[in-house]
Order: structure tokens, then sequence, then C-alpha cells
């Protein structure tokens, strides 16, 4: 992906999830370096309100509906609840109301986890609410692999141009 071109191929998906899973490596090691220090209230109010609010109504909304359709209402709360710029706000909010603890860690672990485990990041509203392929998606994806394809330069896929 880049700022032409918003899409990622299985490799560079892979790679971003890469990212995110050494972010929750991180995350979760200092977690349960300091287990003994945790809150657990806050530790699971932190983890599980994300859900909550973010993807509970929603995929509720779409397992309910016949044609799989739900109000972008859903997908805002969705995009909102596992946001990092949402989260980091929230965390910053908790640590000047109540101060720095290790409970907060749950919150990237938790987007982090999505992210990395599950490939689930920001979801457009395009798609389905659940994980599907669309149509348009699996057709350009089909396209962009096949052998031989013209890639931008005009020479065929895994070609290389001479400058």
């Amino acid at each position: 992906m880049d700022a032409k071109n918003f899409f990622e191929t299985p490799t560079t998906s892979r790679l971003v999830r890469a990212e995110y899973g050494l972010g929750l490596v991180v995350a979760a090691a200092f977690f349960f370096a300091h287990l003994g220090e945790v809150r657990w209230l806050p530790a699971i109010g932190l983890f599980v309100y994300i859900d909550l609010i973010g993807y509970l109504p929603g995929a509720l909304a779409y397992h309910r509906s016949p044609d799989k359709q739900v109000p972008k209402v859903y997908y805002v709360l969705y995009n909102v609840m596992h946001s990092l710029v949402t989260q980091g706000l929230v965390v910053l909010a908790w640590i000047w109301l109540f101060g720095a603890e290790w409970a907060l860690l749950t919150v990237p672990i938790h987007l982090f986890g999505d992210r990395a485990l599950f490939g689930n990041f920001l979801k457009p509203f395009g798609v389905r609410f659940e994980p599907e392929a669309h149509p348009a998606y699996a057709a350009f994806r089909e396209r962009y692999e096949r052998p031989g394809a013209p890639s931008p330069s005009g020479t065929p896929a895994g070609v290389p141009a001479h400058h």
C-alpha cells in the first residue's frame, strides 16, 4: 500500500500484522512482568469495553439481518472504539484522572491482538461488517496476481522493468 494504491497484498498484510504482533508481544510481556501490580477490575473493564461498544452491537445487527446489511453507525462505533487515536486519548485521560497503572496495557493488547491475530483493522463502509471477500476485491486480486498481468509500467508482473 502507498499513498496512491490503497490495498494490500497477502504478503504486505502479513508484514503489517507481524508489526502489530511485535507490539502485542511487548505489551503482553510488560503486563505479565507486572502481573502482581495489575488492578484486575480496571484491566478487565478496559479490555472488554472496546468490544462491548464497538463490536458486539454491529455483530448482533449483522447476524440478525436477513441481507447482512447493517447501518453505518455500527461501522463508526467499531472504528472509533478500535482506533489507536481514540484509545490513546482514553489512556491519557485515565492517566490524568487516576494515574498510570499496568492495567492500561490491556488497551494495546486488545487492539494489537485484533490486528495481529485476527487481521481486524478499521472497517470501510463498502464491505460487510463481518469479514467476507468483496466480489470487486476478489476479482481485482485474481487479476493482479495473474501471471503475466501487465504492471503500471507496461511490463508483465514479475518481470523487472529496465530504465
